[in-house]
C-alpha cells in the first residue's frame, strides 16, 4: 500500500475520486477555484459514478472527433476557468501546443485577482500566453449578461472553434450562435451545455484531456480529419451516453 502526499491510501477504493477533490480544494485555497465550483465538482462526480468512472468508447470516439475538429481549425482557442486550472493546467498547455490552440481564462465569478491567479497556474505549467486577463478582456459575447461575456478580441472572439471543459450552457448557446464550433467536456448528457455543443465528450476531464492530446498528437499527420468530422454526429452521441448511464449498454 502506498500513501500519497496528501495521506490518500493507493489501495482506498476511492482513492482516484478523493485525489480529484483535495486537487480542488487546493485550488480553492489558493484562488483559483470559487466554493460553486466544489458544488458543480460534486454534480459531476455522481455522472461519473453512472458512467463507471471510466472513458467509455463513445467518449473515445467523441475524443476523437474534437481533436479533428481542433486540427482543422484556424483558430483553436481553450477556454479555462478555475476548475480546469486546478485539475489539469498541465494537459491544458500541451494541447494548446500541439493544436497550435491559444489558452484564454474565462470564468463566472470574475475578480481580476482570481484571473491573474489561473493565469500564473498555467504560466507554471509552461504556457506562454494566456489571454484574457484584466482589460484584455475587452470584447464582449453579445445576448450574454454574465461576466462570461467578456472576452479577448484575439482569442475567443475571433476564434472558430472552442473548447469549454467544465462549461456552463449560456455561453455554450451564445458561442454556437456567433457560428463558433463549440467542444465541450461535460460528465451530464442532459445539459444545456452538451446539447448546445456541437461535440460533447461525456466524461471526466481528468481522463478526457490527456486523451484529447493524445489523439491530437496520433491525428496531426492524417488526411481524413474532415471525414472525422463529418461522419460525428453529437446527438446520437449524446443518446448513446444515456444509454450508457441507463446500463443498457457498455
Amino acid at each position: 500500500m502506498h500513501i500519497n502526499h496528501i495521506g490518500i491510501p493507493s489501495d482506498h477504493p476511492r482513492a482516484k475520486s478523493i485525489y480529484i477533490r483535495e486537487m480542488l480544494v487546493n485550488g480553492f485555497r489558493r484562488g483559483l477555484v470559487v466554493p460553486e465550483g466544489l458544488i458543480a465538482h460534486g454534480r459531476g462526480e455522481a455522472y461519473d459514478y453512472l458512467i463507471g468512472e471510466r472513458t467509455t468508447k463513445t467518449a473515445q470516439r467523441a475524443i476523437e472527433a474534437a481533436a479533428a475538429m481542433m486540427l482543422l481549425s484556424n483558430r483553436p482557442v481553450i477556454s479555462v476557468n478555475g476548475n480546469t486550472a486546478a485539475l489539469c493546467p498541465n494537459t491544458v498547455v500541451e494541447l494548446a501546443k500541439v493544436t497550435g490552440a491559444a489558452i484564454e481564462v474565462n470564468i463566472f465569478y470574475r475578480t481580476e485577482e482570481r484571473e491573474k491567479a489561473i493565469k500564473a497556474e498555467l504560466e507554471l505549467h509552461g504556457a506562454k500566453k494566456v489571454l484574457g486577463v484584466g482589460s484584455q478582456a475587452s470584447a464582449r459575447i453579445p445576448q450574454l449578461q454574465s461576466e462570461r461575456r467578456r472576452v479577448d478580441p484575439d482569442g475567443i472572439y475571433a476564434a472558430d472553434t472552442v473548447l469549454v471543459p467544465l462549461e456552463d450552457g449560456d455561453r455554450t448557446e451564445a458561442l454556437t450562435k456567433m457560428n463558433k464550433t463549440v467542444i465541450t467536456i461535460d460528465l451530464n448528457p442532459l445539459s444545456r451545455t452538451s446539447r448546445a455543443a456541437n461535440i460533447t465528450i461525456v466524461d471526466n476531464v481528468v481522463r478526457a484531456m490527456p486523451i484529447l492530446v493524445e489523439s491530437t498528437r496520433k491525428l496531426r499527420s492524417t488526411l481524413s480529419l474532415k471525414k472525422i468530422t463529418d461522419n460525428f454526429d453529437n446527438s446520437k452521441n449524446l443518446h448513446e451516453s444515456l444509454k450508457i448511464i441507463k446500463g443498457e449498454v457498455q
